[in-house]
């Protein structure tokens, strides 16, 4: 994986004026706990459809498929899933949240032990990096950027230093807040007054600012920060952002359903502004990927093959059919009578992870889950250059690489981004 020779000495000191000037503010704060070609997808599933799906299908899904997810699932995942991680990853935010909360959806790879050195040699990272991810999805990061806004819970002191560390690393402009580039703001707007520090969601804010950066170098961000991880606090956060001037807004967390979730939807719907969530790590339709003013974002492996890529579903990727929320009339060719919870898909395997860089995980890491293909996915639309939302999307199905099968997949939607013409 090729990348730019890393500038170490500049790396260094801008990430070590960066942290003191990060820890300086927040003193005194708690702490709570290469070408892919495009292929076109066959037509519409609507000829031998009925109300509850295809032949052989379900109001819930395919045979033997439920609500929930697939055969053997459980509440907390898939066989092998436990609150804590997956087979060979561990999640940052881990267990189930409680109603009316979120929790993060990074997945951090066991397969490779966290390297302390901000400074490690790019040739030496693991993961997957920018270069590798533009290769992949067809993206045009030589466009002017606009700008994107992260959406987390909690206060990550360390966000500025850990983006300086990575953009450096490959290559990529610096984005600081001395530049304006990058800005962070509270739940209300405003800069400093920041929540309290969590280590977990850290994890998360570091991975999402990072793929932003790789999706869109030119990318402005605007990081905001809910008070807690409670959906109203992150959706009054999605509202800050959307008003901080941002044309996509990132959601890297899951709730569980509840019957009245469709009343937090005032949060999303923000006319002329793209909003993403990742589609959840847990085998289950999940909120706000559920909002039809979303666009869901689930979960793939990512592989060469040759001078190209592969991609497959990733079985943990939170998909289904929403117990809660109707059916959108754009929403052709799924097997749901319901809104399906997955739009388009991306890297989410934390085995064919993303190099990621966060102090609070311990450096370099290999990180997965669905929380990569949210900020991703958000980059790519500010890339099209006019935003669209998913409806969009279902209207343009050739500009998506089916993953699996041709047509609508439950675990992987339309397929992965080629390019940003359907977006």
């Amino acid at each position: 994986m090729p990348s730019a020779p890393i500038r170490v000495a500049s790396l260094l000191r801008v990430a070590a004026v960066v942290a003191a000037t990060s820890l300086a503010a927040c003193a005194g704060a708690g702490t709570t706990p290469a070408t892919v070609a495009t292929q076109s997808t066959a037509p519409d599933r609507t000829t031998s459809e009925s109300a509850t799906g295809l032949p052989g299908e379900s109001a819930t899904g395919l045979p033997g498929e439920s609500a929930t997810g697939l055969p053997g699932e459980s509440a907390t995942g898939l066989p092998g899933e436990s609150a804590t991680g997956l087979p060979g990853a561990n999640f940052a935010c881990g267990g189930v949240p409680t109603p009316g909360s979120a929790q993060c959806t990074v997945a951090i790879s066991l397969s490779s032990a966290p390297i302390a050195n901000p400074a490690q040699p790019a040739q030496l990272i693991p993961g997957l990096h920018p270069a590798d991810l533009q290769s992949a999805y067809g993206l045009p990061v030589v466009a002017a950027g606009g700008t994107v806004a992260v959406v987390d819970a909690y206060d990550d002191p360390l966000a500025e230093a850990d983006l300086a560390v990575y953009r450096l690393a490959f290559g990529l402009p610096l984005c600081s807040s001395l530049n304006g580039c990058f800005r962070k703001l509270n739940e209300t707007g405003a800069k400093g007054n920041y929540p309290a520090s969590n280590s977990a969601w850290a994890e998360e804010i570091a991975l999402d600012l990072e793929m932003v950066s790789a999706a869109c170098p030119k990318c402005k961000i605007v990081l905001v920060e809910a008070n807690s991880a409670l959906l109203d606090d992150l959706g009054r956060s999605v509202d800050t952002a959307a008003a901080a001037g941002a044309q996509a807004v990132s959601n890297s967390y899951y709730s569980v359903e509840w019957s009245t979730e469709t009343a937090e939807d005032v949060h999303y719907r923000h006319p002329g502004v793209a909003m993403t969530a990742s589609s959840g790590d847990r085998g289950y339709a999940t909120y706000p990927a559920a909002s039809q003013y979303v666009t869901s974002v689930g979960g793939s492996s990512l592989r060469r093959a040759g001078s190209g890529w592969t991609e497959a579903a990733w079985q943990y990727s939170g998909h289904g059919c929403s117990a809660y929320v109707g059916r959108p009339a754009w929403q052709r060719g799924t097997i749901c009578r319901t809104r399906s919870a997955v739009d388009v898909a991306a890297i989410a395997d934390p085995q064919t992870g993303v190099a990621s860089y966060s102090t609070q995980a311990g450096g370099w890491i290999v990180a997965g889950g669905t929380s990569v293909g949210a900020p991703l996915v958000a980059a790519a639309y500010v890339l099209s250059g006019s935003p669209q939302g998913p409806s969009y999307s279902y209207a343009r199905p050739y500009a998506f690489r089916p993953i699996g099968a041709a047509g609508y997949q439950p675990i992987t939607g339309l397929g992965s981004p080629q390019g940003v013409m359907g977006l």
